[in-house]
């Protein structure tokens, strides 16, 4: 016979069990992207009040050094960057808030960089500084006090720019993604594509922070060998609700979802115009990303897209995104990710999807058929008869895939085909693998494409591009046929000869 089961566990009493010292070493280990871990930052920026915030890469020559963030925020006294950089130091967070575990700076800063230095001053109290050494975190919570001297020259560096009276920068050394060597411009290279997709994540993800006048994010490059800062511009907020006419017209509508446990919550339900070209609409992932749920946190957005299991995503649900500010003291319906980018529903959200209505009785899921409705009657109406395709995938830029997945209906279900390079035979171009779905391209030919530029996984977008278009078919298909056998025969035969007359050429330039 089983025992009576007891409602509560009985204890006879409690000790104290510090946490282990590689517990820093898995905090910093939770896979914050690059935008992520910034965007962390510059939300405890918010949180102190800031007007401007700096986004600094520090460079010496060809070589990356540093990378910094400053504000002009309230700044902190010594006990309270004491707290700031302890692991859940848990201070007094206010009601609009954007923190809220008390991890965010030292575990975004420390899964980027080797060490992270927090130097900060108050109108009252002169600068000071911490430093957390990820080989010395790991190793027994020990965080270094920064001279005060130094704490001071770097306040005193980034004077109106933009501290005036208070204010905090956070440095990283150490960063882990920046270049080690620099080979044909490479740190050029890596700070165009790094700085744009700063940019635009900022951008997006605190756009009703940027759209204030009285709020501003700058992203700046510097040489501090020459002190010549020759790249410096403002990030541009992104509303993901920014279109300017809307796709229906009788849309944007509000919905209200009723939650037993918290009450009415109000949905804004958008259907974006057709074939939109704006940064606002194209930023967000892929047709099947941008879709959906954008939750705000006190006025940041925290999901951007993502059906949370009402409903799989749809291409023909690409137009519809549904704006959704997390009511207060909800965190058992909604619970926000430790990184901020992502919510976690319970089933009492999806219900009351279900039954949410406007002020005129409409279900919301009307709603999600008039936004199928407008992107289906778009298709129709600019003639498009388009048969469905398997989708492109790996080897193929994300830019040209999203093209694809916008211009033409998918398969639903299909594993999409990569495009690689691969040594084959000189007498093929290219080699169809239909049991691996990948189209091959000969890898003997390559540097003769790319015209002696350096190669990567998502090289020669024209050529893979127009591979996909000639050869998608053969993958839809469970055998080609004498002619497509034939045409598979012509085209290998011209493209040989193409890429022999190019790699001709390269030689006789070299």
């Amino acid at each position: 016979m089983t025992q009576d089961w007891q409602f509560e566990v009985p204890i006879t009493g409690s000790k104290h069990l510090p946490p282990d010292a590689r517990y820093m070493e898995a905090l910093s280990s939770q896979g914050y992207g690059f935008e992520v871990a910034i965007a962390d930052l510059v939300d405890n920026s918010i949180d102190a009040g800031a007007k401007d915030v700096v986004i600094h890469f520090l460079r010496a020559g060809d070589r990356l050094v540093s990378l910094l963030v400053i504000d002009d925020g309230k700044g902190m006294t010594d006990e309270e960057l004491d707290v700031a950089m302890t692991v859940g130091g848990r201070r007094d967070y206010g009601e609009q808030s954007l923190g809220m575990f008390g991890t965010g700076l030292k575990s975004a800063s420390l899964s980027h960089a080797s060490s992270v230095t927090v130097v900060s001053k108050t109108r009252r109290t002169r600068a000071v500084g911490r430093r957390w050494l990820m080989k010395r975190a790991v190793s027994g919570f020990q965080c270094d006090i920064v001279a005060s001297d130094y704490a001071q020259a770097l306040v005193d560096r980034y004077a109106d720019r933009p501290i005036v009276w208070q204010g905090t920068v956070i440095r990283w050394d150490g960063v882990k993604n920046f270049p080690h060597y620099d080979r044909g411009g490479e740190t050029d290279r890596y700070l165009h594509r790094t700085i744009n997709r700063l940019g635009l994540h900022l951008g997006l993800h605190l756009h009703r922070f940027l759209d204030r006048e009285d709020f501003n994010i700058t992203i700046a490059v510097e040489d501090v060998d020459s002190g010549t800062e020759y790249m410096n511009f403002g990030v541009e907020p992104l509303n993901p609700f920014g279109y300017p006419v809307s796709g229906h017209p009788g849309y944007p509508r509000t919905f209200t979802a009723e939650l037993p446990s918290i009450g009415p919550m109000r949905l804004d339900g958008h259907v974006w115009p057709p074939k939109s070209t704006l940064d606002e609409y194209r930023a967000v992932g892929s047709v099947m990303d941008r879709q959906g749920f954008y939750f705000y946190h006190h006025n940041r957005l925290v999901q951007a897209g993502g059906w949370n299991n009402f409903r799989q995503p749809d291409q023909h649900l690409s137009l519809a995104r549904v704006a959704i500010d997390l009511p207060e003291g909800a965190a058992h319906v909604f619970r926000l990710t430790v990184k901020k980018d992502g919510v976690e529903t319970s089933p009492e959200f999806i219900t009351a999807l279900e039954t949410a209505k406007d002020e005129g009785g409409a279900l919301f899921t009307e709603y999600m058929a008039a936004a199928e409705a407008t992107y289906r009657e778009a298709r129709k109406r600019s003639g498009a008869t388009r048969k469905p395709v398997i989708p492109p995938g790996r080897g193929l830029d994300p830019s040209v895939r999203e093209t694809i997945e916008d211009e033409l209906p998918l398969l639903p279900g299909e594993e999409p085909v990569a495009i690689l390079w691969r040594k084959l035979d000189k007498s093929m171009f290219f080699e169809v693998d239909r049991e691996n779905r990948t189209i091959h391209l000969n890898q003997q030919y390559r540097a003769a494409i790319l015209g002696g530029r350096r190669g990567g996984l998502n090289d020669s977008p024209v050529l893979k591009s127009l591979m996909y278009l000639l050869l998608h078919q053969v993958y839809e298909k469970e055998y080609s046929g004498s002619r497509e056998k034939d045409n598979l025969q012509l085209w290998q035969s011209i493209l040989v000869s193409a890429a022999r007359a190019e790699s001709e050429r390269m030689t006789d330039h070299g």
